[in-house]
């Protein structure tokens, strides 16, 4: 058998187009330019092009017949194709928009991330140890932030590759995440998706920030405890708050005679007994010394706090807040839980309007003279379907307003003033309620939102006032034994049935 000039290029053709294909092959899968991969790419490509020039003939004599025409234009459109394709994926790539359609927002940053994303001024660095992979979700989650500032970048670390950056920053085991600027570094505690971002906001906080402020908490009068961890404690409030980087601690006015001087804010919470003269006169001259107060005072208490109330313009309706508007159905409550969609002109308030925060036994809050000083700003204002009756009592009051003695709605139930002087502001808040940030409904619409935004508000941390990413909602079906049941024969016998019967008849028609 003879071989022809023909036989051989062809066969060169063959052989070196499996053999550059290999070499890339095997670049895709190591991801490297070895020799071995580099070798078998060279000599291919050597190979089909003395192929095309030992065929050069009959390859401009295909061309020039009807079919390679034909094979030619085709190529050419399918080539353009592909190439519109490329540029379209390219500037999809460069331009990339997606797009969050969960009811919770679960993809966007939050308003608060943004703010303080956005107004870094210093680099943070986001470290993840583990070993290198395709699949980066958390890298894909840090990129959001890159994209709000420069200043936030990524890098993934192999601790078997580079012990030395792993001793750095002391990491012991594979997955740990650290957020760094400069000497300060935070160790990332929780980084399942659903925390993911309130645990690294609240990290490039702590990093960022140069002291923590802190919240103090009078105690000593059956005021909300801090470390309750039932429906009625503070314990959801503590937490959130060291999430934002503040400092949290208790403080007794009596025994620290006064109000200590590294509180920045000072948070009144629900006392149930009055306070002694000289613990009202210490607040007084806090707040006159350019402190902040939250006061939040349930209907159903007197803490003989009057004297500093009348001092800021602002007095205590002693009274309770009633709604017949029927919204605290949707959260299986009573009219003695006020909701309230509207909401003052207030940077505490920014973004709330038209969203629900919950007031259970709540007091009215207001000016005590409307051109008395300082100005006193409305906070939260219930429904017109809403009243508040004075003197009473739980066990015979009847839920309908009486036009003699009630007052109609709506109503204020917390208000916020300010003054300046000499440099100093002093601000102070009082809302009539003090169960709404507690555990029971922290986490409730945004009652924890509204606590927040106050503390911020109160400590001059404006740009941390928001709206917080809110949890996933849980959209499980539960079945009961007969349910799954039924479920499990529609599924098996019922639907492959309906497909049977019908294949059936239509096969007997058409027979």
């Amino acid at each position: 058998m003879s071989i022809t000039r023909r036989d051989v290029f062809s066969t060169a053709a063959w052989g070196g187009g499996a053999l550059a294909l290999s070499g890339l092959v095997r670049y895709y899968v190591q991801n490297e330019w070895t020799k071995l991969n580099v070798g078998l790419a060279i000599t291919g490509g050597v190979l089909l092009l003395a192929a095309a020039v030992g065929n050069f003939g009959e390859i401009v004599q295909f061309f020039r017949s009807r079919g390679g025409r034909m094979g030619t234009n085709t190529s050419a459109l399918a080539l353009g194709f592909v190439a519109i394709l490329g540029l379209l994926n390219f500037l999809g790539f460069r331009h990339a928009k997606q797009w969050d359609w969960t009811p919770e927002k679960l993809y966007t940053l939050s308003d608060e991330t943004k703010k303080v994303v956005g107004g870094l001024k210093q680099d943070v660095r986001v470290i993840r140890f583990d070993k290198p992979s395709g699949n980066d979700p958390f890298g894909d989650s840090v990129a959001k932030y890159h994209k709000l500032s420069d200043h936030v970048t990524y890098q993934l670390v192999d601790p078997q590759e580079r012990p030395d950056i792993a001793r750095q920053y002391e990491v012991r085991h594979m997955g740990d995440v650290v957020v760094a600027s400069g000497p300060r570094v935070e160790h990332l505690k929780d980084t399942d998706d659903a925390a993911l971002e309130q645990t690294l906001t609240s990290a490039i906080l702590k990093v960022t920030r140069a002291k923590p402020k802190t919240v103090c908490f009078v105690t000593g009068h059956g005021e909300r405890s801090l470390d309750g961890g039932d429906a009625e404690g503070y314990s959801s409030v503590q937490k959130a708050l060291e999430q934002d980087n503040y400092a949290v601690k208790p403080v007794n006015l009596v025994e620290a005679k006064g109000v200590p001087a590294e509180c920045d804010v000072v948070v009144v919470a629900g006392p149930k007994t009055a306070y002694f003269p000289d613990e009202v006169e210490s607040l007084k001259k806090y707040l006159d010394a350019g402190g902040k107060v939250l006061a939040m005072v349930d209907p159903d208490t007197d803490p003989k706090l009057e004297d500093l109330f009348s001092a800021w313009n602002i007095a205590l309706g002693r009274d309770l807040a009633l709604d017949l508007s029927g919204a605290g159905r949707l959260f299986g409550l009573g009219a003695s839980v006020p909701v309230v969609t509207h909401y003052g002109p207030s940077p505490i308030t920014e973004g709330l309007e038209g969203q629900m925060s919950l007031f259970p036994l709540a007091q009215t809050v207001g000016a005590a003279k409307k051109d008395g000083q300082p100005a006193v700003t409305n906070l939260l204002l219930t429904s017109a379907s809403s009243f508040a009756k004075k003197n009473w009592d739980a066990r015979q009051m009847e839920l309908r307003f009486d036009e003699n003695k009630d007052q109609r709605g709506p109503l204020t139930l917390g208000v916020a003033a300010q003054r300046s002087e000499d440099k100093n502001t002093a601000r102070l808040v009082v809302i009539g309620n003090s169960f709404f940030p507690a555990n029971n409904f922290f986490g409730v619409q945004r009652d924890g939102d509204l606590f927040l935004n106050t503390i911020n508000w109160l400590a001059q941390d404006e740009n941390l006032i928001s709206i917080r990413p809110k949890p996933r909602t849980n959209r499980r079906l539960t079945f009961t034994m007969a349910q799954q049941v039924m479920f499990y024969w529609f599924s098996l016998a019922v639907v492959p049935g309906i497909v049977l019967v019908t294949g059936a008849v239509l096969w007997w028609k058409r027979r």
